[in-house]
């Protein structure tokens, strides 16, 4: 059992030192303590036991046991399988092009089965499950390809667009930085690196929600300086879709149950406009925590009405580079998806 019990404290010095380093999320982190916790409980042992320890740490151990071993694969394909997989993949891909996805996902596991030694079919089951919503297995299957072949940047690529669709902002700009590092003239990798690092940016500084700005508005958007209420007013796209918004009934109705007091809790004589009820005379005054739950219902009004924008503003607004939104060349292009 001593044995045993070494390794496991091998584990725990490897999970702590994973934990104290800046490659994993907060939400990777908290699964290791996690791990961490119920390996102490399982053998009643923690750090503090010393006398366990050993002279090389687990990570070098492994390196030194597996340093002449490749990847383990199934034995190499038939000429004839890899012929009947390459068609499956075609297949697939003519399939995803008419938004068939689960039978496309279907395709692929198909060509998986008979050439697993393929990065390609792991890389284009991703994009099948990115179109699904299945992004975690959109990442394992991007992360099998890289296995396979370091070099594939469209992997990369692609795991980037997966970990921004889950909020991983910070592994999404790791993902394009090396899809860039192997693409260099690549405009969608720089495209959505832009993005993903303004996501970070601003998740550091405003501490993210809503749009990505003032914490509990709905994100309004902040400049250097503050937020910017002039920029805002001066801007025509978001002035008429402002008159567009306040056009429509869902939103007068809403608006008028915050200024009238539903929301609110009235806002005193503050007169509204064009198509926007007056608080009742005298009423209450403001109640905060309405006014914080209205920022926010407008921020996400906003983003359903025209989230292109919205997104041209946070960068206006940041002063980032490239005032005008990134368009369609976010995906990567399909070709030998």
């Amino acid at each position: 059992m001593s044995d045993r019990r070494r390794l496991v404290f091998s584990i725990l010095k490897f999970c702590s030192a994973e934990m104290q380093s800046n490659q994993l999320s907060d939400d990777a982190k908290e699964s290791l303590e996690v791990a961490s916790q119920c390996l102490q409980s399982a053998y009643a042992l923690n750090l503090e036991d010393k006398h366990l320890d050993v002279s090389q740490t687990l990570e070098e151990i492994f390196k030194a046991a597996t340093l002449n071993e490749p990847l383990k694969k199934k034995g190499p394909p038939s000429a004839a399988d890899k012929e009947e997989a390459e068609r499956l993949k075609t297949e697939g891909n003519n399939l995803m092009r008419t938004e068939k996805f689960t039978d496309a996902l279907l395709m692929y596991s198909k060509a998986i089965e008979l050439d697993g030694s393929n990065p390609v079919f792991y890389c284009n089951r991703a994009a099948a499950h990115s179109k699904m919503n299945s992004h975690h297995l959109a990442i394992e299957d991007c992360q099998r390809a890289v296995d396979m072949d370091a070099t594939y940047s469209k992997a990369y690529g692609r795991m980037g667009l997966a970990n921004s669709s889950l909020e991983k902002h910070k592994e999404a700009v790791d993902n394009f930085k090396k899809a860039l590092e192997l693409e260099p003239d690549n405009e969608s990798y720089k495209s959505n690196l832009q993005i993903a690092e303004d996501k970070v940016r601003t998740m550091g500084t405003t501490g993210g929600g809503g749009l990505g700005g003032m914490p509990g508005l709905g994100g309004l958007p902040m400049g250097p300086g503050g937020f910017d209420l002039g920029g805002f007013l001066n801007n025509p796209a978001l002035m008429n879709m402002a008159s567009t918004m306040l056009q429509d009934p869902n939103m007068q109705n809403m608006m008028s149950q915050m200024m009238g007091g539903g929301g609110l809790g009235g806002l005193g004589g503050m007169g509204g406009g064009p198509g926007v009820p007056t608080g009742s005379e005298g009423g209450p005054p403001p109640n905060i925590e309405g006014l914080l739950q209205a920022g926010q219902q407008l921020a996400q009004q906003m983003q359903a009405s025209n989230p292109e924008l919205v997104e041209q503003l946070r960068r206006q607004m940041m002063g980032g580079p490239g005032a005008n939104p990134p368009g369609p060349n976010n995906q990567p292009p399909p070709g030998n998806i």
